[in-house]
């Protein structure tokens, strides 16, 4: 689902790399190196943490496992990765984050199906009549929930305007998507749960959907001076 969900959106976005400035090589190769990014420093910096581990067994590096992953330092490292490459080229960042914008949308839903088709991210039990049975008990179709609100969010940003100024379609993406992760991480089951009870994905929300915002009220303003 997901290399489905990366092909998808790469070559959709290879279709709007002019309008941004960037040549479909360049967006090719900023995607790749990030995936790349993303693999190897998940696995090493995993390693690197439970190093005590991993020098009795040095070839569990190469394990398929995915418990061998730090999925926070795989998105940090696949970030520098993207980062470094791109002041490498000269890019600019808010026309580059256009750019990947459809890559993102495209991506996100390709993670609700892969989500629906491994039962990960299941939801909170419940009484309604479209529950689902998973894991022993009747639960929200939390899976069904997200590609619902996926395919939304990327129906919006793959027909919104385009004369809007640098930025604004990634910062419009990110908006939607923590708003949407406001409303879903409260049906989820299986969420991670901090100072004593509010759940880690929508503190994270929060914070990126207000961050979002003020910084497209301050590019609208820029806009208009």
């Amino acid at each position: 689902m997901l290399l489905a969900a990366l092909w998808i959106g790469l070559a959709l976005a290879e279709k709007r790399t002019e309008r941004h400035g960037i040549s479909k090589e360049t967006l090719n190769n900023i995607v790749y190196y990030s995936i790349l990014g993303y693999i190897l420093g998940g696995r090493v910096l995993y390693a690197l943490s439970h190093f005590s581990a991993f020098a009795q067994s040095p070839f569990s590096l190469f394990s398929p496992s995915p418990d061998l992953f730090d999925p926070l330092a795989a998105l940090m490292s696949s970030a520098l990765v993207a980062f470094v490459y791109g002041q490498q080229q000269k890019l600019s960042l808010r026309p580059t984050l256009d750019a990947l914008t459809p890559f993102f949308a495209t991506l996100a839903i390709g993670l609700a199906l892969a989500h629906l088709a491994e039962g990960t991210a299941f939801g909170s039990p419940t009484n309604s009549t479209w529950g689902v049975e998973l894991w022993g008990a009747t639960r929200h179709p939390s899976q069904m929930y997200e590609l619902i609100a996926s395919l939304l969010i990327f129906g919006l940003i793959w027909f919104r305007k385009t004369d809007s100024p640098p930025g604004v379609s990634f910062l419009t993406f990110a908006a939607l998507a923590a708003a949407a992760r406001l409303f879903l991480e409260a049906f989820r089951g299986d969420s991670m749960l901090i100072f004593g009870g509010l759940r880690l994905a929508q503190v994270v929300a929060w914070i990126t959907l207000v961050a979002a915002l003020a910084l497209l009220e301050s590019t609208f303003q820029r806009g208009k001076s």
